[in-house]
């Protein structure tokens, strides 16, 4: 497939506090709660299996990190020989801070990132392909939301991205970034040029945004619902969303309502 042609490596980046999620995340990580009839882990590592990556990385934290060892064994759930798992001390740096902990795997590699809260409907397929094409460079994956201003929110100019602003107050656009990103292997010198955000964080928006600057980030947007799974509202609604769609196959997370629906 076009992935393995170009040794796209995958990461689902599954740490974090799970504050919004207290206390269900008291003693375990929110990526090991149950949507529907698998844990919420299980999704995003199906999704790169189902683009045909079959190298991945899942980068947690907290105090569940064997729980996940247990979890996922060697891969053998999603037809794998081996998962690779590292470990991000604390849970509150960012997204970008966790991403960097995958250079190692990555071994100058471009990725596929997804975070371990995101559930899609179909699948990214397209995404990598188009991705593939690229010389260098960054793809992100869009979708239409009704609430924009609370997820990174991108500016368009000419049906390009001129800007990506996170959480803004007045959006300039009705799209959302989901938590799918493709990178180069270059990603990681631009995670080492950041510096910690007013939130403290290390920002995956501020990567992103080093991607529009060059000139070298593409997007689509996503095929049906996508949800994440990071609040009480989302993990019901992720719940009903795989229930309704019949989605709840190890092999098979495609289905054919086309529904758009999308929260978090």
């Amino acid at each position: 497939m076009e992935a393995n042609k170009h040794n796209l490596k995958g990461v689902v980046l599954a740490g974090g506090l799970g504050s919004r999620l207290y206390p269900l995340t008291r003693v375990t990580n929110k990526h090991l709660l149950p949507i529907y009839d698998r844990p919420m882990i299980f999704y995003p590592i199906q999704a790169l299996v189902n683009a045909g990556i079959s190298d991945i990385l899942v980068v947690t934290g907290g105090q569940s990190a064997g729980e996940f060892l247990r979890l996922l064994e060697n891969g053998s759930p999603f037809g794998l020989k081996q998962i690779h798992l590292a470990y991000q001390e604390g849970g509150n740096k960012g997204i970008a801070d966790a991403l960097r902990l995958a250079e190692p795997f990555a071994a100058g590699s471009p990725i596929c990132v997804i975070l371990g809260d995101n559930i899609i409907e179909n699948n990214i397929c397209e995404a990598v392909h188009s991705f593939s094409k690229q010389p260098n460079g960054a793809h992100v994956i869009l979708k239409q939301v009704e609430d924009p201003e609370r997820f990174g929110c991108p500016e368009f100019k000419n049906g390009q991205i001129l800007k990506i602003e996170e959480k803004p107050k007045q959006p300039k656009s009705e799209y959302a970034v989901t938590g799918i990103y493709l990178y180069g292997a270059d990603v990681f010198q631009k995670v080492e040029r950041l510096t910690p955000s007013w939130r403290g964080e290390l920002e995956i928006t501020d990567v992103n945004n080093m991607y529009v600057a060059e000139g070298t980030l593409s997007h689509s947007v996503l095929d049906g619902w996508w949800t994440d799974a990071g609040t009480f509202d989302s993990l019901l609604l992720a719940w009903n969303l795989v229930a309704e769609s019949g989605a709840n196959k190890m092999t098979n997370l495609q289905s054919s309502d086309s529904s758009t629906r999308v929260s978090r």
